[in-house]
């Protein structure tokens, strides 16, 4: 694998992820299982760890993947790849932003845009749902991860219900951590 194998993927992750880094999930399962990088069964679990170690997720997917590919510089290259495309635009629209904004012609494309990002966070989310419920070795495994979703859910919902406020993602992963932990050790 040479180093533009590496380099245009990232880019084309950082030029068309749109709406932050569960949008980005399913542009990189695409590009990561599009070129042999992993199966799904090591995506789902490459979710896991990112989401439950500090940063965006986005860029902890591009370090870990690169690193996997080409070490330490592949880390280093796939994270600057897939941060610069946003980098270079964000530094553009801060110029521009202030007269951009105002019309409409991009107004009509945010609010275009934003039920597109939804519907993609929405089935990137109900394919992990579907990933890890089915990704056990056997019905004990998929009904432990059905158990811990099923707490997850009621713990938020409870918590929502009492303090009116939704609950710490960070509590949410301890808990999910805790649980797999005493389950899945049997």
């Amino acid at each position: 694998m040479g180093w533009l194998d590496l380099i245009f993927p990232f880019l084309e992750i950082g030029f068309f992820s749109f709406g932050g880094g569960y949008g980005s999930i399913a542009l990189i399962r695409d590009v990561v299982i599009r070129n042999g990088w992993m199966n799904d069964q090591m995506f789902t679990n490459l979710i896991a760890v990112c989401e439950s170690t500090p940063g965006p997720v986005m860029v902890n997917m591009a370090t870990y993947i690169g690193s996997k590919m080409k070490g330490f510089p592949g880390a280093v290259v796939a994270t600057a790849c897939v941060v610069l495309p946003a980098f270079v635009i964000m530094v553009l629209v801060t110029i521009l932003f202030k007269n951009l904004i105002k019309k409409k012609a991009v107004q009509a494309a945010f609010s275009g845009i934003r039920p597109c990002i939804t519907g993609v966070i929405l089935a990137t989310g109900l394919w992990m749902g579907i990933s890890a419920v089915s990704a056990g070795t056997d019905a004990v495994d998929n009904l432990k991860t059905v158990l811990i979703i099923l707490v997850l859910f009621g713990t938020g919902f409870l918590h929502q219900k009492r303090s009116g406020k939704e609950i710490s993602p960070i509590l949410l992963i301890v808990i999910s951590g805790v649980m797999g932990g005493i389950l899945y050790s049997f």
